[in-house]
């Protein structure tokens, strides 16, 4: 028994209709994708370094001059963030050029998440012993952080890094 033309035609035909249909689906399917991609993308990272692009450049030359006025200094500084628990110690000690100990910095430190800046955190940290500087930030989690130390002695910033670390529990 053999098909005749008559069979064939009986059975499922691939007609315009199917093939639009089939191209709207597919299609649909990618700009669903596409958009639930944007909507989380712009939900879970706003994308903005600095608030105003045009002061951040007119301020650009005054970080050039701080950052070689903090060179010559020749400042020695250590850092390091361990957890504790749910929480992260910050532990910071500072020396001049001499190896001597600096005393009554006002320093701030902050952890920047690298996807979330809801999960940032900030904090001064007040003097423990000599030239070391100490605080807990409370329920840091695992990952990638930036650590930006800053040391100001009255009004002026004597002390800026930027540093990428890895906490780990």
């Amino acid at each position: 028994m053999t098909a005749t033309s008559e069979d064939v035609a009986r059975g499922r035909r691939l007609t315009g209709r199917g093939v639009f249909l089939w191209l709207f689906a597919f299609f649909g399917v990618v700009f669903a994708v596409n958009g639930a991609f944007v909507y989380f993308a712009e939900s879970t990272f706003p994308g903005l370094e600095v608030e105003s692009s045009y002061k951040a450049g007119q301020e650009f030359e005054g970080e050039v001059q701080a950052g070689k006025a903090q060179a010559e200094r020749g400042w020695t500084v250590d850092a390091a963030v361990r957890p504790v628990g749910d929480d992260a110690s910050v532990e910071i000690h500072f020396r001049d050029k001499a190896g001597a100990d600096l005393h009554g910095l006002d320093v701030r430190a902050s952890l920047i998440h690298a996807v979330d800046p809801n999960n940032d955190h900030s904090a001064s940290l007040p003097e423990v012993a000599s030239g070391t500087y100490r605080t807990v930030l409370p329920k840091v989690q695992a990952g990638m952080w930036e650590l930006t130390i800053e040391a100001y002695k009255g009004n002026e910033r004597m002390f800026l890094s930027h540093n990428q670390l890895r906490l780990v529990r």
